[in-house]
């Protein structure tokens, strides 16, 4: 999910790979003194919870009588948006060369999601003991910071008075871009393509990752070398230079750079030669190929609200064989839906107030049908207090309704695409909108869906469909755009996908943390996707 740039040589610039990983600095401040005659020497612990224990990660090193370290040692994690991350950093003051935390002086801890701390990107924290009363005044702060050379740069190059290197014409001239490997061999990273009978190319603009010309070291030397093409293969060489990303930078706006194009070969037999002719950066540029990471980082706001089918065809919550009958266990699919996709999701919200919308019921005191209505039968403020909060309005609205129909999503996807279309105006990226509907059925309003879709496409909006029960979910498959563009009634192509579809009986038996993972998976690209095709930075990026 993770949107590292791991391209091979010549590969397309955006290759992703699975994981990004993220790096952790740690400080501490008004520790506990545990030492008699000196301060405390303190150390942290990390520890990340698998299946239900903790598991000890790494240490920092120790901060020598120090009751307000700064560690010098960084925690470095594989970040995955679509788990939970449980994570412990514990403080001890060291008393003995020990490996055993129980030989040392317990000064307190934090536990928090992962989530969380790179929604926030710094965030200081009182500490606790075990008893979990306070630390006394001690606090820990913990930045986050992505582990990726994202950057990505930009040349647009000429060539002038090359060598005449064809019998009965002129050249036929490429360039070659190599940087030196560990081993001080040169590695080709990158082959212009050929223009035909010319001592004077210009060849077209081209980008590349900048960890694959240099290796993110904008000092590095890299070689650039110009050849005439042959059709049998044996292309002739016509000359070389070696330079820096950083030289190359020079190449701004009007101002170009100009390198002698030398043939050593050449320069060797003939005292009077300069040159094989000149090569000229018309520009060079380096901009950041954005991760999803980089935007949370960054302070985008993940806006998380869900819509819940309440039409007949789930069956009377009184019944055991209703879809919403919450068992002894206090749970049903719709309640485990919402908890697998909000306890990830309201992370990266900082108020953790989310809009809970139901559809297909009659309301009291009329009984009129709605399709867009606020469980908490609040219009005004549908806001609930995390995920916690929306389980709890859901169950008590349960007794006040009549399950009606029909099963119509539009009007709840419009009613986020309202708010959505608000956030198209933002100038960086600080808010995205995701729609969680969970849904038992056919949907009757399939034209109308298909075309709220289509242009929700066009905003910082995803829609995420849990399909629970054993219905036919066809029409489901049709609105995730992963195999075909999905197109309105009017024939307007969505512009890209934005919908992810999961049916929950393909998860009954399975973890929970794996129905968020497939529920979650396309999200951080979709998010990514959108900003980048409105070109927007974000909300705090580090200069370059």
């Amino acid at each position: 999910m993770a949107y590292t740039l791991s391209p091979a040589p010549g590969g397309p610039v955006g290759t992703t790979c699975c994981v990004t990983k993220v790096e952790l600095s740690v400080s501490g401040q008004n520790l506990l003194d545990r030492d008699v005659t000196s301060k405390s020497d303190p150390f942290c612990v990390l520890f990340l919870e698998v299946n239900g224990k903790w598991k000890e990660i790494s240490r920092t090193e120790t901060a020598i009588n120090n009751l307000n370290p700064v560690f010098g040692v960084k925690f470095v994690i594989d970040y995955h948006f679509e788990e939970i991350q449980k994570m412990k950093f514990a403080l001890f003051d060291q008393d003995k060369p020990s490996l055993q935390l129980y030989e040392h002086d317990f000064l307190g801890e934090f536990t928090c999601n992962l989530g969380v701390i790179v929604s926030s990107k710094k965030l200081t924290r009182p500490l606790v003991l075990g008893n979990g009363k306070p630390a006394g005044k001690g606090t820990i702060m913990i930045a986050a910071q992505e582990l990726s050379d994202n950057r990505i740069i930009s040349l647009s190059m000429a060539g002038r008075k090359l060598d005449k290197k064809d019998f009965f014409g002129k050249s036929d001239p490429y360039l070659e871009f190599h940087k030196q490997g560990d081993d001080g061999k040169w590695m080709l990273v990158h082959r212009t393509e050929v223009i035909k009978n010319t001592l004077d190319p210009v060849w077209k603009p081209f980008s590349m990752p900048l960890i694959s010309l240099c290796g993110g070291d904008v000092d590095q030397t890299i070689k650039i070398m110009c050849y005439d093409y042959d059709n049998d293969g044996g292309h002739d060489f016509i000359g070389e230079f070696t330079t820096t990303v950083s030289k190359m930078c020079e190449a701004q706006n009007t101002t170009e750079i100009e390198f002698e194009c030398i043939n050593p070969k050449k320069q060797k037999k003939k005292k009077s030669y300069k040159n094989s002719g000149i090569i000229i950066l018309k520009s060079c540029k380096i901009a950041r190929d954005y991760s999803f990471l980089d935007y949370i980082l960054g302070g985008c706001q993940l806006m998380f609200t869900v819509g819940i089918d309440f039409t007949a065809s789930n069956g009377n919550p009184q019944d055991p064989s209703s879809l919403h009958h919450i068992n002894p266990m206090g749970t049903n699919e719709y309640l485990a839906a919402i908890w697998a996709v909000g306890q990830i999701i309201q992370d990266y919200d900082t108020d953790k107030m989310f809009p809970a919308l139901g559809f297909g019921a009659q309301l009291p005191p009329d009984w009129k049908v709605s399709h867009e209505f606020a469980i908490n039968f609040n219009p005004t403020n549908p806001f609930c207090s995390g995920v916690e909060g929306i389980a709890q309005a859901y169950s008590a609205c349960l007794p006040h309704i009549r399950f009606y129909g029909p099963t119509n999503f539009s009007p709840i996807i419009n009613h986020v695409a309202r708010f959505a279309s608000q956030a198209v105006q933002q100038e960086v990226a600080a808010q995205y909108f995701t729609l969680l509907i969970i849904t038992d059925g056919v949907i009757s309003d399939m034209d109308e869906t298909r075309h709220a879709i289509v242009q929700a496409s066009k905003l910082p909006m995803s829609v995420i469909i849990v399909g629970v029960g054993n219905a036919d979910f066809a029409a489901m498959e049709f609105l995730d755009g992963d195999n075909r563009i999905l197109r309105s009634y009017t024939g307007e192509e969505a512009v890209r996908d934005i919908v992810q579809f999961v049916p929950f009986r393909e998860f009954r038996n399975a973890p929970k943390e794996t129905l968020a993972r497939s529920v979650l998976a396309e999200l951080p690209q979709q998010v990514s996707q959108y900003f980048k095709q409105k070109n927007l930075s974000p909300s705090s990026s580090d200069p370059e």
